[in-house]
């Protein structure tokens, strides 16, 4: 008798530890680079997190790094998650220059309209152009922009052209730098957690950037005006992607993966912009309580500024047909997505 209680004992034990195993079949390890209370990671990442923990019934569990809590540099991010080290990063594209060339049309200047209509347009196109190029190695669970890009800067308010000549303004990606020193100034290119330290350094004079990101590195604090641009089409935005290590998502079941699908995609690409653009009026009103000045670029002003960005449009289509790649009918075909998802 007491042999038959140890054998059921350890079958019962056996059923149990095949059930706990089965309650959560697989980790997965996202990191970014921005502190956890920023709008990105409280109010995008660590919810997107929590749905698919909730709907898997605990058969997955993401587990969510920022501030780059398990090392490396926001540039490194993209490799990180080739390469295995994590399994889910969010980051932007544009922190490795010219490696995702398509993705750089919707951070052409005066491209988008708003973050949610251009999110959408910009995950249609990563569907029918980037897919099986850009992103080939990695799977894509959303992609998005911000909210309309502004100047930060310190002292004198930026109100021309002419007043960006000279000034040491950081930008996030390549067309952008290129944006402000086809204007005049001189781009310096850095990931967004070094900001505070370069103002307070005086290593740089301003940045661009949107409102949305401002509240969590006390931008207004370190800066004097910010200026704005009214108009259909704002300044310029920049693009990032949610991504995930192909070979891991592959291997998953596809009930799992269904999951997961079920939380990407066009809805949620889209959601995620609306969400960083909607954030945007807590960092303006900062700077409004901080006695900022601000101005906006409308009428004939914005006119001249659209005009002075032109050059940059023409270069990048032209460096895409030296990559073989159809720049111009991606730009159109942008612009009309963009234009669609907007009406």
């Amino acid at each position: 008798m007491k042999i038959c209680n140890i054998a059921t004992i350890g079958a019962a034990a056996l059923v149990l530890s095949s059930l706990s195993a089965k309650a959560q079949e697989i980790t997965l390890r996202m990191h970014q680079f921005l502190p956890p209370q920023a709008t990105v990671p409280a109010k995008i990442l660590i919810p997107w997190a929590d749905a698919i923990n909730e709907q898997s019934g605990g058969r997955i569990k993401v587990e969510v790094y920022s501030a780059m809590a398990l090392g490396g540099s926001p540039p490194q991010l993209m490799d990180q998650v080739i390469d295995g080290v994590v399994d889910i990063a969010w980051t932007l594209p544009g922190y490795t220059p010219g490696r995702f060339p398509r993705v750089e049309v919707f951070e052409l200047p005066f491209m988008m309209t708003n973050a949610e209509a251009t999110s959408r347009a910009y995950w249609q196109m990563y569907e029918t152009d980037m897919a099986d190029t850009d992103f080939a190695d990695v799977h894509i669970l959303g992609a998005w922009v911000h909210g309309p890009g502004v100047i930060h800067v310190k002292g004198d308010a930026i109100e021309t052209v002419d007043d960006m000549d000279g000034l040491k303004l950081r930008g996030p990606t390549r067309v952008i730098n290129d944006l402000l020193g086809e204007l005049g100034a001189t781009a310096i290119g850095m990931p967004v957690p070094a900001l505070p330290e370069n103002l307070a350094k005086g290593v740089i004079d301003g940045t661009v950037i949107p409102w949305e990101v401002t509240a969590g590195l006390k931008i207004a604090e370190l800066t004097d005006a910010h200026t704005e641009f009214a108009g259909e089409r704002a300044f310029y935005t920049a693009a990032f992607v949610l991504v995930m290590n192909k070979s891991v998502y592959e291997a998953m079941p596809a009930d799992l993966r269904a999951i997961l699908d079920a939380n990407s995609g066009a809805d949620f690409s889209a959601n995620a912009g609306r969400i960083m653009q909607e954030a945007d009026v807590i960092g303006r009103d900062l700077a409004e309580a901080e006695g900022n000045r601000i101005i906006t670029i409308e009428g004939d002003a914005l006119t001249e500024w659209e005009t002075a960005s032109q050059p940059v449009i023409a270069r990048w289509v032209a460096e895409m047909e030296s990559q073989g790649i159809d720049g111009a009918d991606m730009l159109e075909r942008a612009r009309g997505l963009i234009d669609i998802n907007t009406n």
